[in-house]
């Protein structure tokens, strides 16, 4: 269920594509064509830290965060998956699942500052969230 205070964090809304929401998690797209790349964003007022969450919600953000991971996984074939929950530039809780391959403009660094942004190909952003909400029950 979802905190009747919560709202996501203006960066967070301008940077990203929302495709639903799962138990805790809002699920977003970064707007950012060179990585399939994800946030997870619990629906929780205040929420900076996982610690933030009392134990159950800390449990289902596993939950989601695997979910995800597998499906993106799964979608993408790629080499490897980033999961991080940083914050040090958005203070809202949120949790980074990046589709990772050797041959991206980043690897094997983070992504973060690599490149410029940019855009997706409408058809192609709209076919890989098609396929991401089958694999995680949005739809």
């Amino acid at each position: 269920m979802s905190d009747p205070a919560w709202s996501l964090h203006p960066q967070l809304k301008k940077d990203t594509i929302d495709i639903g929401d799962l138990p805790l998690c809002r699920v977003l797209v970064i707007q950012d064509a060179h990585y399939p790349w994800l946030l997870l964003v619990p629906r929780r007022d205040g929420a900076v830290e996982i610690i933030d969450l009392d134990e159950i919600e800390q449990a289902q953000l596993m939950t989601e965060i695997s979910r995800v991971a597998r499906a993106l996984k799964d979608i993408t074939k790629c080499d490897k998956l980033n999961i991080a929950a940083l914050g040090n530039v958005v203070p809202q809780l949120h949790v980074h699942v990046i589709a990772r391959r050797t041959s991206d403009a980043a690897w094997p660094r983070p992504v973060w500052g690599v490149m410029p942004a940019l855009p997706h190909d409408p058809e192609e952003v709209r076919n890989f969230i098609s396929a991401l909400r089958r694999k995680i029950w949005l739809g």
